[in-house]
């Protein structure tokens, strides 16, 4: 069912030369955007509450956002507030006592103490300060995070559906930070996640992790035993934009929505062939690939039909349903949806998904109409930074906490050869973002160990340790000037372990 009509392709205008900032706001109302009370809505939003939605969660998020927003948005005004001091008496005291007060952390004593001898290093206390942001909110976000009942309860659906694990591989960028916790409404830990540029997931790597989750089920019965009938659910993430499809699409794919869906879909598929070429006994996955509109979140599902097999233009489109859900009571929203699924596989002559994919069809479809109302009702149906507007670089493995829209570009990588490509696009599109204004990139170095095998935590602080002097080399000038500064931290695999900060000097033979 495509009955989406994109709107004309149209550059949201430049914020003027200013620091990164959320939200950039335009100057006029894009394409599909009405004016209202000086602020620009989208025609497409509903009028009255969806019946569907979690009004609730809804809430939570929004006021989970700001959290999060206003505290980076802290960072510049303390910064600024700081540097007009450096010449006064008491300088180190006072701006100990900003940073405390504004930020919620002390800065580097000894870059604070050799103010007096030049000037002070504004680039190192920016970088410090994205990416204490971070740890900072991360700590107080997983000490009152209590979700363990919702964690088991979307386990246990998903079996019911017949997956006994879910493995989402998303595209790298930014505006897909947000995708669990915002756009599908799942919870963090129900869910293996490992973002790739381009949603282009290591096949190899992919086949190595189904194979320990199918080893486990055959040695432990977790989290189903082997003989159970249920399957490995491999789940490839594209975007695209409706507003700008030429411009702020998927940098890897040439902002290409065709292409971009076509490789995701050829990836799943080399995937599923690999498993059923390399094991016995009709070994097999699932998949399924959806589309995310990084401007509202809105998602299109591709329906696999009874046999799994996908099709790049067949598709639900989720702010269609929406649109002609909104003002519905919730029965008839819920069965309008369920048809939308049906008009879907009738209209491109396919067979109807398996009961166990189309209920899970159905629950994200659901889920994501609650963040659709989210956007319109928090954003004006649109977000303003529909391009790049991250605020630093992840490097190595995932942070599991603070997931947010725009907050980081990610690149998953052991060794910078092999993710150079990777690393090219955040560092081009932190060049823009931040180089041009004189500021820093932060770049999070970051590696989970295991904490039951012997050595694990040493070897992943030497790879953070390594992966830093090769950023360092590739990018020479930008690690010359003063405008790379990287953060590195290790933490174990087990639930609830803390991020551990990992220093530049190796330790000696005995720890020290």
């Amino acid at each position: 069912m495509n009955t989406r009509q994109r709107l004309d392709a149209m550059r949201t205008a430049p914020a003027a030369s200013m620091l990164p900032s959320w939200p950039q706001r335009p100057s006029f109302c894009p394409p599909g955007m009405q004016a209202h009370g000086g602020e620009c809505v989208s025609s497409g939003c509903a009028p009255q509450a969806h019946p569907l939605i979690d009004v609730a969660r809804n809430a939570e998020l929004a006021d989970y956002e700001r959290t999060v927003r206003t505290r980076f948005d802290a960072i510049v005004p303390a910064l600024k507030e700081i540097a007009a001091q450096q010449h006064e008496a008491g300088f180190e005291q006072r701006a100990q006592q900003i940073a405390r007060e504004r930020l919620g952390f002390e800065l580097p004593e000894t870059v604070l103490a050799d103010a007096w001898v030049t000037t002070l290093d504004m680039r190192t206390l920016y970088g410090h300060s994205v990416l204490q942001t971070y740890h900072t909110l991360a700590r107080e976000f997983a000490a009152r995070w209590n979700g363990r009942d919702e964690v088991e309860a979307m386990q246990r659906f998903f079996i019911e559906c017949g997956f006994h694990e879910v493995d989402i591989s998303p595209c790298a960028d930014g505006r897909l930070k947000g995708l669990l916790q915002f756009v599908l409404r799942l919870p963090l830990q129900a869910v293996r996640r490992k973002s790739y540029a381009g949603a282009m997931f290591d096949v190899e790597l992919n086949v190595k992790q189904w194979t320990e989750t199918e080893l486990r089920r055959f040695r432990e019965g977790v989290p189903t035993l082997s003989d159970a009938g249920t399957r490995y659910l491999k789940i490839a993430v594209y975007h695209f934009s409706s507003s700008d499809p030429q411009h702020e699409g998927c940098a890897a794919h040439g902002s290409d929505d065709r292409k971009a869906a076509q490789a995701a879909l050829d990836r799943l598929a080399a995937f599923r062939t690999a498993i059923e070429n390399g094991f016995c006994c009709g070994a097999s996955v699932a998949t399924l690939l959806i589309g995310v509109d990084t401007d509202n979140d809105a998602i299109k599902i591709h329906v696999p039909d009874a046999n799994g097999e996908m099709d790049t233009a067949c598709f639900v489109d989720n702010f269609a349903v929406y649109q002609q859900t909104a003002g519905m009571a919730a029965s008839e929203a819920r069965w309008r949806l369920d048809a939308a699924i049906d008009e879907t596989v009738r209209e491109a002559g396919r067979s109807a998904p398996e009961t166990g994919m189309r209920s899970l069809i159905e629950r994200l479809l659901t889920n994501n109409l609650s963040q659709i109302d989210y956007v319109c009702a928090q954003h004006g149906g649109r977000y303003a930074d529909i391009g790049h507007a991250e605020r630093f670089i992840n490097i190595g493995d995932s942070f599991d906490v603070l997931h947010l829209r725009n907050l980081a570009y990610f690149g998953h990588l052991h060794t910078i050869e092999e993710g150079a490509a990777d690393m090219d696009v955040g560092i081009k599109i932190f060049s823009k973002l931040n180089v041009a204004h004189g500021l820093p990139i932060p770049i999070a170095i970051h590696y989970r160990y295991d904490e039951q095998v012997p050595g694990s935590r040493e070897r992943a602080a030497s790879r953070c340790r390594r992966i830093k002097a090769a950023i360092e080399t590739r990018y020479p000038v930008l690690a010359r000037e003063g405008l790379l500064f990287c953060g590195m931290t290790v933490q174990g695999k087990q639930p609830d372990s803390v991020q551990e900060a990992v220093t530049d000097i190796e330790p000696d033979s005995h720890g020290h």
